[in-house]
């Protein structure tokens, strides 16, 4: 595959392009690019959020999963939780009802994950790495319409507190094409390339989040800094499909159970395609707010690495801008009892396509946007490797996404396979346009890479330093 990389903002993009044209890694590109939309795309994730990574040799016999989701608070505790408040959030035509509120913070995981990529798998310093992020926190970074239309959806808590000051400056709300300016970011990101990923452990940062919290209210504690730690193992789900090996690590929104239960489209009518896609996809709907990067370096090392914040609990750590996450408010993240010190689990699945023989890696791909992020894969996926579209011809065709009776559309499908999903039972959803809802796929293949334009996402190659 060629070098470049596929992400959620041009701005994270340009980063990890950067990094690679300097000679960087597949790692040093995913953590710079990363480090980057933690500045240009915080309606969706950020420093105090949590992710999976995953990395590959080029011939695809190496391969890890980097866990540096959040744990569960608690450790140590001696006083009791500020409640959480409900808010519900119009997300397409549903209201979805979240728990925010600072003991809705989890122990954030993604400086120390970045920073074990890093060690594991790169080869240019860590100030150059952070270099990116720290010059856009400092110039500001423009707003772009998928990122605009996210904010006004989740406007009720992105303008709490602290948050009105960055996304409604002066009273109005930011739009596409306005600058987002988060200066303590400038400030957080110094710490961050000084101190390294010990800031928010140890050091400087770790000292403001847990002020704020005991001010507050909140779960986390100096031993839940002190413990935790970033878990680097085989990535635990490996499948056939279309021909091709998929890799993935376990998740609670895995394609790979949807996808082998799809039969053959390409023969397939319209209709009958989307029937079998609604069919593979049914499931519990989870809501959430995510991004993804995939990056492939000039030797055809992979790096898939996906992060969030949740909803965001709307506190943000002052001076430095950082969004705490609201991941213990995110209902369908508590897959089982609450312990102190544990992972919670994860809908992310960063996943690699293997190829016959000494093929190797042949794509690379994650997606962002809670059950729709399967969805999303899935028919991107199912789009390359079973009817042989381009990837970005996979990436940009309409999707659609089952909810109970119901089933969501994007434009563009034919009529006939509408009227096949009504014969089917389904309450077909038409949406007037592609939208953010769908999902955001970042995929690099071995033509080139796709970001996503429901997310106002892109993708650059470079040619080798």
């Amino acid at each position: 595959m060629r070098a470049g990389i596929a992400g959620g903002h041009p701005a994270t993009v340009a980063a990890g392009l950067e990094i690679l044209t300097a000679g960087g890694s597949a790692a040093d590109a995913a953590v710079a690019a990363c480090l980057a939309s933690c500045v240009a795309e915080t309606v969706m994730t950020g420093l105090l959020g949590g992710g999976h990574a995953l990395w590959s040799n080029a011939a695809g016999d190496e391969l890890s999963e980097i866990d540096f989701f959040v744990n569960v608070p608690g450790l140590g505790a001696s006083r009791p939780a500020a409640p959480l408040e409900t808010l519900a959030v119009p997300f397409g035509t549903e209201l979805v009802h979240y728990a925010i509120g600072v003991a809705s913070c989890a122990v954030p995981g993604v400086p120390a994950g970045l920073e074990r990529l890093w060690g594991e798998w790169g080869r240019l310093p860590w100030p150059r790495l952070v270099a990116p992020a720290l010059r856009l926190a400092r110039d500001g970074v423009v707003v772009p319409p998928a990122h605009a239309s996210c904010l006004a959806m989740l406007a009720p808590v992105m303008t709490l507190r602290e948050g009105a000051l960055v996304y409604a400056p002066g009273g109005r709300l930011l739009e596409a094409g306005d600058t987002l300016r988060q200066p303590g970011l400038e400030r957080a990101f110094q710490l961050l390339m000084e101190e390294g990923a010990g800031s928010l452990y140890s050091g400087t940062l770790a000292d403001s989040l847990l002020a704020l919290v005991e001010e507050r209210g909140g779960t986390v504690t100096p031993d839940d800094l002190a413990a935790y730690e970033v878990v680097v193992r085989e990535p635990a789900c490996r499948s056939g499909y279309a021909g091709r090996t998929l890799v993935a690590r376990a998740s609670l929104a895995s394609p790979l159970a949807a996808l082998s239960r799809l039969p053959p489209l390409r023969p397939l009518d319209p209709g009958a395609r989307a029937v079998a896609l609604a069919h593979a996809l049914s499931g519990p709907e989870r809501d959430g707010d995510t991004t993804n990067l995939t990056v492939v370096d000039h030797e055809g090392n992979v790096c898939v690495l996906t992060t969030s914040l949740g909803l965001g609990s709307g506190d943000w750590l002052a001076p430095y801008d950082l969004h705490l996450n609201s991941m213990l408010g995110e209902v369908d993240l508590l897959a089982g009892p609450l312990v102190p010190g544990e992972r919670m689990a994860s809908m992310m699945t960063p996943l690699v396509v293997l190829g016959d023989g000494d093929d190797g890696v042949v794509l690379a791909a994650g997606a962002a946007g809670g059950t729709r992020l399967r969805s999303a894969l899935v028919q991107v996926l199912a789009g390359v490797l079973d009817e042989g579209l381009g990837l970005e011809e996979a990436v940009v065709r309409p999707r659609l996404h089952p909810v109970g009776d119901a089933v969501h559309v994007e434009p563009g499908w034919e009529e006939a396979a509408l009227d096949a999903l009504a014969a089917a039972g389904y309450d077909v959803r038409r949406w007037p346009a592609l939208h953010h809802y769908f999902g955001g796929v970042s995929a690099i293949g071995p033509h080139g890479g796709a970001g996503d334009p429901r997310r106002s996402g892109g993708a650059e190659t470079v040619s080798r330093p």
